[in-house]
């Protein structure tokens, strides 16, 4: 790999895209040249990376020749279109949609969980569901040290993870209530302001959604443990940025809270902020736009046996995506 690579970036114009500009940017990632790619519409138009703007291209089946790593946040039915043509022209490519998180050719990788997953790609390499990867801050350190059996899980799932549209009308709809207008929905089936959703990406047969069952499939690749069991629920609720994560966690071993507590001192990418006599946990509010996930609210499960409660926070856009997909870069890089 070219130590100064040429790196595109694949949906550049949207939440995650414009994220993974500025994280390059931030992360003093060795740049040779950078290549901002997106749809016709899009084309034309500028983004400022390093002082300089940058026009923006539109992405066709000949936009990877000469690229030597692409980030891609477009979407699946655009990762699915365009990755493997990009692979197949020499390029990396670091896919932050669902597309290929379950194909067993493509790793699925956390960097602080398994960057040595990285080494046997063929060209792709997927960036995991945000919940998921956020909770996986705080769930593998305790993994590795008590051998997680299950969890249950409540996630508190920001707007921007629906894109930048469901932020416009988070705020357009704080606006209507406010004033007394009628509110309008585009975005979301039911209002978002003032209510929270129990609806997070399709239903299935089973009453899950999609979105549930990421946290079992992805974390069992991720963790490499095919026996691991996550029951969630994902419910979208009216903040801007930073999803959170209630998990009760069961574990093969006894747990305490002072080694849980030891363990997360010593966790890559997380933040012990634990202090409830001085009012002192996780909130999205304080987790934006911060590289690292915090975790507090810890405490003994009083329903499982060797089982331990945390509450998890981080921001969706950074770990959940861009800074967790540029980690993968860097990995590369090494």
């Amino acid at each position: 790999m070219n130590q100064h690579p040429h790196v595109a970036v694949v949906g550049a114009t949207g939440a995650v895209g414009i994220e993974m500009i500025k994280t390059l940017e931030k992360r003093n990632f060795p740049v040779g040249k950078l290549t901002l790619l997106a749809s016709a519409r899009s084309a034309g138009k500028t983004l400022k990376f390093r002082g300089a703007d940058l026009t923006l291209q539109e992405l066709t089946k000949d936009s990877f020749h000469g690229i030597d790593i692409a980030l891609f946040s477009a979407g699946g039915d655009i990762s699915r279109a365009f990755a493997p043509l990009a692979a197949a022209a020499g390029c990396v490519v670091v896919d932050n949609s669902s597309a290929f998180r379950q194909d067993d050719k493509v790793p699925l990788v956390v960097p602080e969980v398994n960057a040595a997953d990285v080494k046997w790609h063929s060209g792709i390499i997927a960036n995991p569901n945000c919940t998921t990867a956020i909770t996986l801050m705080a769930l593998y350190p305790l993994h590795q040290a008590f051998g997680v059996k299950r969890v249950f899980a409540s996630s508190y799932q920001a707007v921007s993870g629906t894109g930048a549209k469901a932020i416009e009308e988070l705020e357009r709809q704080v606006g209507q209530v406010v004033h007394g207008q009628p509110v309008t929905k585009e975005v979301y089936p039911h209002q978002i302001a003032f209510n929270v959703l129990p609806h997070v990406d399709s239903f299935l047969p089973s009453g899950y959604t999609k979105e549930e069952m990421k946290m079992e499939n992805e974390g069992r690749k991720i963790m490499h443990h095919p026996a691991f069991r996550a029951s969630v629920t994902c419910v979208r609720v009216p903040v801007y940025r930073s999803h959170s994560v209630a998990v009760s966690a069961e574990f093969e071993k006894p747990v305490t809270v002072a080694a849980a507590r030891e363990v997360f001192l010593n966790a890559p990418g997380l933040d012990l902020v634990d202090d409830p006599a001085n009012k002192k946990y996780p909130m999205p509010l304080f987790t934006s736009e911060k590289y690292n996930c915090e975790v507090g609210r810890i405490r003994l499960d009083c329903a499982l046996d060797n089982g331990l409660c945390f509450w998890v926070s981080g921001d969706q856009l950074l770990k959940g995506a861009a800074l967790n997909a540029v980690q993968i870069a860097e990995e590369l890089l090494k």
